[in-house]
C-alpha cells in the first residue's frame, strides 16, 4: 500500500508540475488587466479637478487594453514600493514610467521601450549657478525625487559636492526649491514642464544645463512596462498591441495631446 502510496503521489506531482508549466507558458485569459502606478508624475500620470486618472501613460495604457479588448484597473502605489507590489501580485504589471535598466531586469521582465524623456538641471530665476563648475557647487542643496533616475545619477556623479535632500514627490521638490529650502534640483524635463513651466517666459525657474539622457547604465534604455519575469505572455502581448497603436496613429495622437517633441521610441 506505501509503495502504490507513493507511486500515486509521484504521478499526481508530474500530472501537477506538467500542468503548471502549460500555465505558465501560454497566456491565461485576462477580463482585466491591473496596472500599478504612482501618481502624482505629471504629464505621465495625475488627478483632474475631479479625481479622474488621466496623463500620457494612463491614456496609451487604456490604449492598449482597448486594443486587447480587456478592461483596465489602475493600482497607485508609492514608487519606494512599485515592484514588491508587483511580485506581491497586487497588480498585473507596472505601467509609471519605468526606465529600463539592467538593475531592474534582474528583477522584472520590461516589455520593449516604448518612450525616452531627457532630465535636465534646475533652479529658481534668482539663483546664478554653473553647473558645469564643479568646484563652485560645493555645499548647495539639491533636491530629488526618491528612487528615481535623477535621484540615481546626482547621487553617483555629485554626491561628493551637494547636499542632496530626498522627497516622496516632485511637487515637494518645488515647494522647497521656491521656498529657498533647495538652490536646485535636477528634474525630468517633462515633469518640470507640466509642474513648473519650464523655459517659458512666465516661469519663475530657469534650466542650467542642456538636455540629460546619459550614461546609459543610469538613464537606461527608454521606459517599458515592467511584468513579473514568469509572465512572457502577457508581456508579448502587450508588445503586440504597442506596436500596433504605434502604426495605427493612436500613439502618436496621445503623444501630440502632452508633448510638443517627440518622446516615442
Amino acid at each position: 500500500m506505501r509503495s502504490a502510496t507513493l507511486i500515486l503521489a509521484a504521478a499526481l506531482a508530474v500530472g501537477l508540475t506538467t500542468s503548471f508549466v502549460s500555465t505558465s507558458a501560454t497566456a491565461r485569459d485576462y477580463d482585466e488587466i491591473r496596472l500599478g502606478v504612482d501618481v502624482p508624475y505629471e504629464p505621465f500620470m495625475y488627478r483632474e479637478a475631479d479625481g479622474t486618472l488621466t496623463g500620457f501613460e494612463i491614456e496609451l495604457g487604456n490604449a492598449v487594453c482597448d486594443y486587447l479588448e480587456v478592461s483596465c484597473t489602475w493600482v497607485e502605489q508609492d514608487w519606494d514600493g512599485i515592484i514588491p507590489g508587483l511580485m506581491a501580485r497586487n497588480y498585473d504589471a507596472i505601467m509609471s514610467s519605468m526606465a529600463i535598466t539592467d538593475e531592474r531586469a534582474q528583477r522584472v521582465l520590461f516589455s520593449e521601450a516604448y518612450y525616452t524623456t531627457p532630465s535636465a538641471w534646475i533652479t529658481t530665476n534668482e539663483h546664478d549657478i554653473n553647473i558645469k563648475d564643479r568646484a563652485s557647487l560645493e555645499g548647495l542643496t539639491v533636491g530629488v525625487q526618491r528612487a528615481t533616475l535623477q535621484d540615481n545619477y546626482v547621487t553617483e556623479l555629485y554626491g561628493d559636492i551637494l547636499e542632496i535632500r530626498r522627497y516622496t514627490g516632485a511637487d515637494d521638490v518645488v515647494t522647497d526649491l521656491l521656498g529657498g529650502r533647495l538652490d536646485l534640483t535636477f528634474m525630468d524635463y517633462p515633469i518640470a514642464e507640466a509642474t513648473i513651466d519650464i523655459d517659458t517666459p512666465e516661469s519663475d525657474f530657469q534650466r542650467i544645463s542642456d538636455f540629460i539622457k546619459q550614461p546609459e547604465h543610469i538613464f537606461g534604455q527608454g521606459v517599458g512596462v515592467a511584468f513579473r519575469p514568469r509572465d512572457e505572455a502577457l508581456a508579448e502581448r502587450f508588445n503586440e498591441a504597442l506596436r500596433a497603436i504605434k502604426d495605427n496613429g493612436t500613439y502618436d495622437e496621445i503623444m501630440n495631446r502632452y508633448f510638443n517633441y517627440d518622446v516615442r521610441l
